[in-house]
């Protein structure tokens, strides 16, 4: 993981350069290291031991958002039905967003592709052998095992992965059989179960769901505190994604019949890949602005050049050095990602009870 430099700490950390300055000159705090010129820099670690130095000694404002033993884990299901929507990138960058935040996070791999957990660094095909995916903690037989055991550190300080590869599609498989030997825990309730097992290591958990309405869908619709649709601004995109909710609504209408609990937080459609520039597009999204009113997230996130170069190295922006990118586009990229998820961040603090 890169370093971070004294303006950047700063703006993550919540307080002026300056101030972060005087705390390294008066030795407080972990010594930054020091680059030509006098630049100052700060890995994660650093920063996340700057915040319980400064929590230690505030007198109200918190440096640590850690939630408190009265509020429940956030777990926010990324979905949608159409590959291409943008889901891995906004589970990926709003995982990461929150871990720089602060926030301990779980980013959790349902969709057999895996490619949440290629951009964590590990290789689906040869880094997570048989029985290392959640599919270990749902499963009906006797090798089922704790989530615990499954979860990995990644290589960035307080976000944690539970990784994902093609054995995800066997809970597709072993789920019909179950429901017909009416098993003991029914399957919307496995996912729930398993993430709940680990909820109080974590502050928000982030599911990166499969494009398709299956069994491992429906156990993170009904583990989710929290609902993020991303959809791209297309009418065909848009078509297929009502398609989704209406099938969605079906299912779970009978799942909840079935004593399933579905009591979201929030709700939120996510546009993703947007050009303002395109008219068309545009229009689109006034249009879902005109349906969903406040569901859909005031902010958009950006078709840019800069995320897709950086997914060429296995890699989110928040990973990559603004010095490999144009200024201009590096900057717009990451302001659109940071409004996003800043307000999905929002929308967390008010569903714990805190000041927005």
């Amino acid at each position: 993981m890169r370093s971070f430099s004294s303006g950047e700490s700063a703006r993550l950390i919540g307080v002026a350069d300056g101030y972060l300055r005087q705390l390294s000159l008066s030795g407080k705090g972990p010594a930054p290291a020091v680059g030509p010129g006098g630049r100052r820099s700060y890995t994660l670690q650093q920063i996340n031991d700057l915040r319980h130095a400064l929590d230690e000694g505030s007198k109200g404002k918190r440096y640590v958002p850690h939630r408190s033993a009265a509020q429940h884990c956030q777990v926010l299901a990324v979905v949608n039905f159409k590959g291409g929507s943008g889901k891995t990138t906004t589970a990926a960058h709003l995982a990461q967003y929150l871990a720089f935040h602060g926030y301990r996070v779980l980013a959790v791999d349902l969709d057999p592709q895996a490619s949440l957990t290629a951009l964590h660094g590990y290789q689906p095909e040869y880094d997570v052998q048989a029985n290392e995916t959640l599919y270990a903690a749902v499963r009906y037989d006797g090798a089922r095992r704790p989530l615990s055991e499954v979860v990995r550190r990644s290589y960035i300080p307080g976000l944690d992965i539970v990784p994902g590869n093609l054995e995800l599609m066997e809970y597709e498989h072993d789920t019909p059989r179950a429901l017909a030997e009416r098993s003991a825990e029914p399957f919307f309730g496995r996912v729930a179960s398993a993430l709940g097992s680990v909820a109080g290591n974590y502050d928000v958990m982030v599911l990166d769901c499969p494009p398709q309405l299956g069994f491992l869908t429906l156990g993170a619709l009904c583990a989710a505190t929290g609902l993020l649709i991303t959809v791209h601004p297309q009418m065909l995109d848009v078509m297929s994604m009502c398609q989704f909710l209406l099938m969605a609504s079906d299912i779970l209408g009978v799942v909840q019949e079935s004593g399933a609990d579905l009591d979201y937080d929030f709700i939120r459609y996510v546009v993703t890949r947007h050009e303002p520039s395109d008219a068309p597009q545009t229009q689109m999204v006034g249009f879902m602005r005109s349906l969903f009113r406040e569901r859909v997230l005031t902010n958009t996130m950006l078709k840019s050049t800069a995320i897709s170069d950086a997914g060429l190295s296995k890699q989110t922006l928040y990973e990559v050095g603004r010095e490999n990118f144009g200024k201009q586009t590096y900057g717009r990229a990451i302001e659109s990602l940071d409004a996003v998820n800043g307000e999905i961040e929002r929308l967390i603090a008010q569903a714990w009870g805190r000041a927005a």
